[in-house]
């Protein structure tokens, strides 16, 4: 199902994959600065988390609903996100359940990919979310390591949980410091920065999927 929400930079869009059987939490994800909601990560966790009882909602920046190639800067993803989490929370008719059913009460959960990520580490508190996941989250621009956006990922004010390729040049595993209690960092074996693997390599969206399963059944406790 796809609605569109008008937001002050234009319409964004969020498509939904309601879970099956009684929702216990809906977790929504942004895209990266390049890519859309067709990225195989985002895909791979609408397909997998709905059966586990996690209605999925893919949100698209409105830059992105419009046609155009490259994201504009951080502030305006920030602007649409929080129109889009706005009509998410006041309109029960783009909620996970029928537009009868009261989905305030529901747990939400909000994370993405790169610049996603980002937005939900910078949102995610404000908008009354119950964590953040992010996924494939740009450490810093590639090559430049002295410019690290750790502070950001260390400011959700949620538990967060983020999700590294082993050679991602946005910021390997290896180069993050020690995380507080409230942040998990999931360091897979293999996968760059859109988890694409080398040849002979294990895919590692069934990893990826696992743990986000496994990270969000507590914060519903």
């Amino acid at each position: 199902m796809k609605v569109l929400v008008p937001t002050p930079l234009g319409d964004a869009r969020i498509t939904r994959f309601p879970a099956v059987g009684t929702c216990r939490a809906v977790l929504m994800l942004g895209h990266g600065a390049g890519g859309g909601v067709e990225a195989p990560d985002l895909q791979a966790l609408a397909a997998d988390l709905p059966t586990n009882g996690v209605e999925v909602v893919l949100v698209e920046q409105p830059w992105r609903v419009a046609g155009k190639r490259l994201g504009p800067a951080p502030k305006s993803l920030d602007v649409g996100w929080r129109a889009v989490m706005d009509r998410w929370r006041a309109d029960p008719s783009t909620g996970p359940r029928d537009a009868t059913d009261d989905v305030r009460d529901v747990p939400v959960i909000v994370g993405g990919r790169s610049a996603g990520a980002r937005v939900a580490c910078r949102t995610g508190a404000e908008t009354g979310a119950r964590g953040v996941l992010a996924l494939a989250f740009p450490l810093h621009p590639p090559g430049k390591p002295e410019k690290s956006r750790i502070d950001e990922l260390l400011g959700s004010g949620l538990p967060t949980l983020v999700v590294q390729g082993a050679t991602d040049p946005f910021g390997a595993p290896a180069e993050y410091p020690p995380l507080p209690p409230s942040h998990r960092l999931l360091a897979l074996p293999a996968g760059d920065h859109s988890f694409a693997v080398r040849k002979g390599q294990t895919p590692v969206f069934e990893a990826i999927t696992r743990a986000v399963a496994e990270w969000i059944d507590p914060l519903l406790g």
